[in-house]
């Protein structure tokens, strides 16, 4: 696996507005270089190795599309095919294989 550079944000709130969104307890949502967490801790997010490896690719899109325009793609995307069809969420699922 790449080695990335990254932080992990326990009890973030804006994880905790995600869960809510999606209607789940628990989230690991990127922004740049940080993964914000609500309802896991870091020492179970990083045992998840599936999970590890669908974040990193969101930190990978924000460094290839810089932070603005990752978000505006990723916000264009989710409305236009939804959440789950989001070009990025499909890509960040197949690095979870990888």
């Amino acid at each position: 696996m790449e080695q990335l550079s990254y932080h992990i944000r326990e009890q973030s709130w804006l994880a905790k507005i995600a869960a809510r969104k999606l209607r789940t307890r628990q989230v690991a949502m990127v922004l740049g270089k940080t993964i914000h967490l609500h309802g896991v801790s870091e020492e179970n997010f990083l045992q998840d190795e599936r999970w590890v490896k669908h974040e990193l690719c969101h930190i990978k899109q924000f460094q290839q599309y810089g932070y603005f325009g990752f978000i505006t793609k990723y916000l264009w995307e989710s409305w236009k095919h939804g959440y789950y069809n989001n070009y990025f969420e499909v890509q960040a699922r197949e690095a979870e294989l990888l």
